[in-house]
């Protein structure tokens, strides 16, 4: 069973490679679901992690639908990390139906060129499931990383194993609250690759800060925080 680690820094990865995790799935901030790592964090990673790192694309918080101007992001992203000879590539595009987007989503999938190619958990998304994994295999994609729709991989794991069953080319990854304790159960049920971020927080201050720098008001699955044009204009002509 190949074991896929969610590492959001180079000390992570590092980790995980010394521990006998098979790949890496590179990003950054977990507590949103991960986004696209820095430049230089690819860069570290690139040159002292010798497993496999397939790096995670996804330009932005929120949900999986996104701009010409996210899509472009992501593209350049894509060639970058084709560019520094990463080993593939994590990402997917959906409709703001819960639709998968066909069109979108394989344009990545051809940036990537020969790198694989992993379906994020936005497949926890989508209506229906075994059409999109069908769909998805059917464009190439090599892994579905998801939870089976539920909030961890084992409440899901009825679904993930009905998946796991429907298709060939393409590899359920099961992901989300994976831990030494459950993972008996998805190699009893003969998953190929299981993902897991295997966290544990290590205290880096001796108090707790008198001001938090966490927001959680910023933090909506349904809708983007953008910069608003109203908002920073009266500002603006306020104390202009």
């Amino acid at each position: 069973m190949l074991v896929e680690v969610c590492a959001n820094s180079l000390e992570s990865a590092l980790n995980a490679q010394e521990a006998g995790a098979n790949r890496i799935e590179l990003c950054s901030e977990l507590a949103v679901g991960g986004i696209t790592p820095s430049y230089g964090l690819l860069k570290a990673v690139r040159e002292r992690v010798t497993i496999p790192v397939h790096v995670l694309i996804r330009p932005r918080s929120g949900d999986f639908t996104f701009s010409n101007v996210d899509f472009d992001i992501m593209k350049k992203n894509i060639a970058l990390c084709v560019e520094m000879g990463f080993h593939g590539i994590v990402s997917g595009v959906l409709h703001n139906n819960f639709t998968l987007d066909e069109e979108r989503t394989e344009e990545l999938v051809k940036a990537s060129g020969s790198l694989n190619f992993t379906f994020h958990r936005a497949f926890d998304w989508v209506k229906d499931p075994f059409e999109t994994a069908m769909r998805l295999e059917a464009m190439g994609i090599d892994y579905i990383l998801t939870s089976g729709q539920q909030k961890s991989a084992l409440e899901g794991i009825g679904l993930l194993h009905e998946l796991h069953q429907s298709t060939s080319t393409c590899k359920i990854m099961p992901g989300s609250g994976i831990n030494p304790k459950n993972v008996h159960q998805f190699k009893e049920k003969e998953f190929e690759a299981i993902h897991l971020s295997g966290v544990r927080f290590e205290k880096t201050l001796d108090e707790i800060p008198k001001v938090s720098m966490n927001s959680p008001t910023f933090l909506h699955d349904d809708g983007i925080g953008l910069s608003h044009f109203d908002v920073i204009r009266d500002v603006v002509s306020t104390v202009k």
